[in-house]
């Protein structure tokens, strides 16, 4: 077994054990294991850089940064990934334009299409489509699907299904199978109400045998990974957390919240679509978790799918109910719920 010195003193381990916090979620064992070690390289510094990056801290990554041109250090590629990543996650499109400048000018670095992807990512998400798009057409080299990928949720943010439409087909060249590709599109036409539309594409799926994949959630508790699915009730305590669920939803409706029925992607009644919200994989894990865990321990969920904006806003409420920091690391970013507010401010 190592000794804890041996992270301090080793670079690679402790690179290595800066990452693996960053990826739980765990940003505040990660930054104490930096500030502890006796030996730092730059890849330790980029290391830290881009936990910070994932999730939401990124005044503490660009001060990072100066240190690092303080003590003499020079940025490399990887470092810019950390601060475009930073950018991505938090909106600052200024600063992310800035960096991609930097980069190539002051520091005579070449930007990979992992840069690229950054760059298309944060324009995307803020709502520069039409920029975005230009940077994937005059780019270098040729866009992969992560680019794409990037432009495609941001059509669906902003609701640009003529943009979507030219995208997912850049999207079924690079990799037919991936089904949320067309769920994308699909949920783009749900929420502009072209029903027949989605239901067309929906149909496509079915006749290209492209099969979409089922939301689910996962926590581990006693050393044992336990998964849950929309309105999953094949765990022995389904009771017990529908229970839970229910009380938890009395609580969240008296400070005022209303189920965001809009992200329902089928045509049917509000209050169907109420139903099916209150029973989603993360609420789910959830609830589980509330009954197996000790008051005030820190909950861990990781979704395969984005969080929807109706679940982001109920876990906010959860964690103040609860007081109860809830990490639910979804495949867009780390969400980290406390005391009613999330580390994305609310942009993801």
């Amino acid at each position: 077994m190592l000794h804890w010195d041996e992270f301090l003193d080793n670079p690679v381990l402790g690179t290595a054990l800066i990452d693996m916090y960053a990826k739980c979620g765990s940003t505040g064992k990660a930054w104490m294991l930096f500030q502890q070690m006796r030996k730092r390289d730059i890849i330790v510094w980029n290391a830290m850089i881009l936990g910070l990056g994932m999730t939401g801290h990124e005044k503490i990554a660009f001060a990072l940064v100066g240190q690092m041109k303080k003590l003499g250090m020079t940025l490399n590629d990887n470092t810019f990934i950390g601060l475009l990543c930073s950018c991505t996650h938090t909106g600052l499109v200024k600063d992310g334009h800035r960096f991609f400048r930097n980069m190539t000018q002051l520091y005579r670095i070449s930007p990979r299409i992992e840069h690229y992807g950054c760059m298309v990512d944060l324009l995307s998400r803020a709502g520069l489509l039409d920029e975005a798009h230009k940077l994937i057409e005059d780019m270098p080299m040729q866009a992969n699907a992560v680019a794409w990928g990037a432009l495609l949720g941001g059509c669906k943010i902003h609701r640009n299904a003529e943009l979507a439409e030219h995208v997912l087909k850049q999207l079924i060249r690079l990799e037919p199978w991936n089904s949320g590709n067309y769920v994308m599109l699909s949920n783009i036409y749900s929420n502009s109400g072209r029903w027949e539309d989605a239901a067309k594409l929906r149909l496509e799926m079915k006749v290209k045998g492209v099969e979409k994949v089922p939301a689910s959630s996962w926590v581990e508790f006693n050393g044992k990974v336990h998964e849950f699915h929309v309105g999953d009730k094949s765990h022995p305590l389904s009771d017990q957390i529908y229970t839970k669920l229910d009380e938890l939803g009395m609580e969240m409706k008296a400070m005022g919240y209303e189920p965001t029925t809009e992200v329902v992607m089928f045509d049917i009644e509000d209050e169907e679509k109420e139903h099916t919200l209150v029973h989603h994989s993360e609420k789910i894990a959830i609830a589980f978790s509330l009954l197996t865990t000790e008051p005030g321990e820190t909950i861990r969920v990781t979704k395969n799918l984005r969080v929807c904006s109706d679940c982001h806003t109920a876990i906010k409420l959860m964690s103040r109910i609860t007081h109860r920091e809830i990490i639910v690391r979804d495949n867009n970013r780390f969400h980290c719920f406390r005391d009613g507010h999330c580390s994305c401010n609310d942009y993801w």
